[in-house]
This record gives structure tokens, C-alpha cells and sequence, in this order.
């Protein structure tokens, strides 16, 4: 299968295809003669009539085609920039986003915070490309972990529960000694309220919290879901309990031998809900490391339930370690062993905790850099990317005053300059990328993005003389470019929840 990728590369051209080295597999034909022939064909049709798209087409290496654009192109986009409109794959599709859905039996943790922020951004850009996106966040207030929680709470009162007060399944933490007295359903519910606290600190918003008992238990739909899965004559009874697929292979338990539901029937009734009752066209569960093992169990499910597997989507975020001087730093006291989301954000801010763990590939693991996170300097590449952000609204403040400088120039074809250009170019992918992240959740691809926008412009800066050419229409077609930098670094960092300050 032959691609078109876009290319910062020098030399690679502004977009490159390997199709003329697909093609002569097929063709039998040498790839370099192929490749020109393309070429011919493709600079004539491409720069047809009174549209010119491409400056020139190169040869490379044993047969990639290198496309420049014409730099008319690139006047004519950013031109058009101040109007463009946003763009969409597939407008009214309806998906359901779920994510950091930690169980309300502690604090949300920094490892809640990568997964939280990761589904924020995430749904901001489907949000941004049309898509009709419900962000959910399930509540698992029922079942062993909320007796887990009472049996934890009753060990911080010196009343033993089953199993004594040494049990190493018990909830640790400050928090717990402040729950005494407390039911375990009492103490769901003062969680949960400091969970969505917290969430609203980081900057993060639901539209439907999903409580599994109330949702799910109260309301019989573990009853209708397996009811709906018996018709489908996909259970299979062993040792008294039953079991969705082969007992002895891959298959797994719905209710146990003694009667009760397990988890993964839950699981099933809460995405029939979705899929079959509030027809939803996608789901996407953002899920912790430590559930890597149950994909092929719910994309089994799925199957079952008569959806297609392929309309569900999970993300695992894998695990995250803090790191100050090159050690793993533990710092909660009130938690236990594990560090909050609260604890991090009050020592970094939301808008580098948002970058530092939006940059790193969700299936990666990573250590999140404290002291880098702190620094106030370029070498925090949130820090740059918002200077830059400022630097670009204090240029436009000063000219706005001083030249009566308008948003629009008619004078762009005089932006020639090889960092004017790239300048340009990078302004213009924004879309490109946005409808990629769309496309495979790739969200890493926009704090990289803004990153490189910071430091085209950067150059720029420093390299075109903004304020001053003795060319009046020159100062006004690089302010334009100016404007055009500042709205589009704004509009990057808004996705990503990050704010974009006007001084700094």
C-alpha cells in the first residue's frame, strides 16, 4: 500500500509518496523509471490551467517522490486562514468517551491525570472535526471494592474486619483515618465529590457520570443483558457457573457458581447500554495499564452482544513514574503509596502537567520530569511554546498602535524567505493534524506539533526583521504572517486545555 506523508525534512520536499516503488512491483518496471514518469504526468496535471499547486517534483533515494509546494499556494492558504473553516470526517457520528472512571475508594492519582487529560484532548478534537461526543465518566460504586473500602475503614477504628487489621488489600492513606465513622457508601460519596473537585482543578468536565448501581444494578440491566446473551445461545454452563465462550481456553465467567454477576457481565450490560440503548457509534474506554489483559475479552463481548468489535476502542495508558534528580520521588503522606493528581498540580500547574503528559505516545511508559516541569526557562517546552505564543501578541500590540496595522495584507506574495516560508507551511498543517488525531487518537501528535510551531516561528523571529524594513508592504505581509502564527499557536494550545498568555 502506497503513502503520502507530509515531511519537515530538508531535502525530503514538503510531502513524499512511495507509490512509483509500490507501483513496480506490480508494473515489473524499474522504480526510478517509473518514479519519473510519475513525475511528468503528475507536474502537468497538478499545475493544469491557471492553478499552480507544485514548485517542482524530485526524484530520491531508489524512488520516493518529493512534492515542493508553489509558494502561491502557501499565500493563497494563509490568506485564508482567519476564515478557515473547521473541517470534518464524518459530521453527526455519535461516540461515547470514557475515561479515568477511577473507583471513588481514594484520591485520583497521577497516573488518573495522564488518562484524564489524554480523553479531554481527545474529545476536544473529535468535538473539533464534528463528531457528537459524549465524555462519561463510570463510577464503580458498588461491589468488592466498596466493601473492601468498609473493611478499611473499620481497620482505622481498631474494629478488625474478616481477614484482621494487617490485611494487605486494605486501602492505606491519611484519607482512610479521615473516613471513621463513615458507612463505606458514605464514604463513596464524600470520594466522589472530592474526585470531581479535583477533576475541575485539572481542568477537566463530564457530561454523564454512570453509576454502576444505580445505572446499572437498580435499574435490572445485568438481568436484560444476560437474558439478551442466553437468546444468542453463546453461553456455556461449566462447574455451575456460566461462561461466555470455551470454559477451558479463552473463555470468561459471568456468574459464578454461587449465583453472583462478576465484573465482566457488568462490564457487558454498561456497553450494551451504550451500543444498544443509547446508540452510541463508537466507544472509546481509555483504561489503566493493568487492564491490558481484558481487551480481547470485551472485544469478545462485543461479538456476542451483536456489535462489531471494531466500533469499540480502547486505549490503555500505560504507567507513569514522578522524577526529580534522576530518583522516583513518593511524596503522599495522605494517599499512601502513590502520588495525587491534587499533589502534582500544585506543584507544576495544570498547563505543564497537561503537557508533559499529553507528549509521550499513550501505549508508552514515562517519567514525568518534576524539575524540568518547574523550570520558568525554553528548555520547558510548554514555557517556550507560550513565550512564544506572548512574544507574537506583543508584537502585533505594538503595531496595531504605532502603523495602524490591519489583519488583512494584500501583500503576501512578497513572503519568500526560507523561514517566512516554513513558517507558513507549519501554520498550515494544523488541520492535517487535527483530522489525523481524529482519525487514530493519536493525541501526542499535537503537543509535538505546537512545539515545532513554536520553533518556526522562533526562527522567523529571528531571522526576518518584523518591525522596521524600510518595504512598508513587507512589514505589513510579516505582520499578517505574525497574526496568522499567533491565532494559529492559540488555537493548539486550546485544544490541549493549555493557556496561551499574552505576556509572560
Amino acid at each position: 500500500m502506497f503513502s503520502v506523508t507530509a515531511s519537515d525534512a530538508t531535502g525530503h520536499g514538503d510531502y513524499s509518496t512511495n507509490v512509483a516503488l509500490v507501483a513496480s512491483k506490480m508494473t515489473r518496471k524499474n522504480p526510478k523509471e517509473l518514479a519519473e514518469e510519475i513525475k511528468n504526468k503528475l507536474f502537468v496535471r497538478l499545475n493544469s490551467g491557471q492553478s499552480v499547486l507544485i514548485e517542482r517534483i524530485e526524484i530520491a533515494g531508489p524512488g520516493f517522490l518529493n512534492f515542493y509546494l508553489h509558494p502561491k499556494v502557501l499565500h493563497s492558504g494563509l490568506e485564508k486562514i482567519s476564515t478557515r473553516k473547521k473541517t470534518s470526517l464524518s459530521r453527526g457520528r455519535k461516540i461515547c468517551l470514557e475515561f479515568v472512571s477511577a473507583n471513588p475508594t481514594g484520591p485520583l492519582t497521577m497516573a488518573n491525570g495522564r488518562g484524564g487529560f489524554y480523553g479531554d484532548v481527545l474529545a476536544n478534537v473529535l468535538q473539533r472535526v464534528g463528531r457528537k461526543v459524549t465524555r462519561e465518566y463510570y463510577i464503580n460504586d458498588t461491589g468488592n471494592q466498596v466493601k473492601l473500602l468498609g473493611d478499611s475503614i473499620l481497620a482505622a477504628e481498631g474494629n478488625p474486619p474478616a481477614g484482621g487489621t494487617d490485611r494487605e488489600d486494605l486501602y492505606k492513606g491519611e484519607y482512610i483515618k479521615e473516613l471513621k465513622g463513615r458507612s463505606a457508601k458514605q464514604a463513596v460519596a464524600i470520594l466522589l465529590k472530592s474526585i470531581k473537585k479535583s477533576l475541575k482543578s485539572a481542568g477537566i468536565s463530564f457530561d454523564v457520570w454512570f453509576s454502576e448501581e444505580k445505572n446499572l444494578h437498580k435499574k435490572g440491566k445485568l438481568k436484560k443483558t444476560l437474558e439478551f446473551l442466553l437468546k444468542t445461545k453463546k453461553l456455556k454452563e461449566f462447574e455451575g457457573a456460566m461462561w461466555l465462550g470455551d470454559p477451558k481456553t479463552t473463555g470468561a465467567v459471568l456468574i459464578k457458581s454461587d449465583g453472583t454477576p462478576t465484573y465482566f457481565l457488568a462490564d457487558l450490560a454498561y456497553h450494551y447500554d451504550k451500543f444498544i440503548k443509547r446508540k452510541f457509534d463508537i466507544a472509546i474506554d481509555i483504561w489503566g495499564a493493568d487492564h491490558h489483559g481484558y481487551i480481547g475479552r470485551m472485544k469478545a463481548g462485543m461479538e456476542a452482544l451483536g456489535v462489531e468489535s471494531k466500533r469499540l476502542h480502547i486505549i490503555i495508558m500505560q504507567l507513569v513514574r514522578l522524577m526529580s534528580k534522576g530518583k522516583e520521588v513518593r511524596m503522599s503522606k495522605r494517599a499512601g503509596n502513590f502520588v495525587t493528581m491534587d499533589e502534582l498540580l500544585e506543584i507544576v500547574g495544570v498547563n505543564a502537567a497537561r503537557w508533559f503528559f499529553l507528549e509521550r505516545s499513550s501505549d508508552t511508559h514515562m517519567d514525568f520530569n518534576l524539575d524540568l516541569a518547574r523550570e520558568r526557562s525554553k528548555k520547558n517546552p510548554v514555557y517556550y511554546v507560550q513565550y512564544a505564543h506572548a512574544r507574537a501578541c506583543s508584537i502585533l500590540r505594538k503595531t496595531n498602535r504605532k502603523s495602524g496595522f490591519s489583519k488583512k495584507s494584500d501583500f503576501l506574495n512578497l513572503l519568500v524567505v526560507q523561514e517566512e516560508l516554513a513558517l507558513i507551511k507549519k501554520i498550515l498543517q494544523l488541520p492535517e493534524i487535527i483530522e489525523d488525531i481524529a482519525s487514530d487518537y493519536q493525541v501526542q501528535r499535537l503537543p509535538k506539533y505546537t512545539y515545532e510551531l513554536a520553533q518556526s516561528f522562533t526562527e522567523f523571529y529571528e531571522n526576518c526583521k518584523v518591525i522596521g524594513p524600510e518595504n512598508k508592504e513587507l512589514t505589513l505581509a510579516r505582520l499578517a504572517l505574525v497574526r496568522s502564527a499567533q491565532k494559529t499557536i492559540a488555537d493548539a494550545l486550546s485544544l490541549m486545555g493549555i493557556s496561551a498568555p499574552k505576556k509572560m
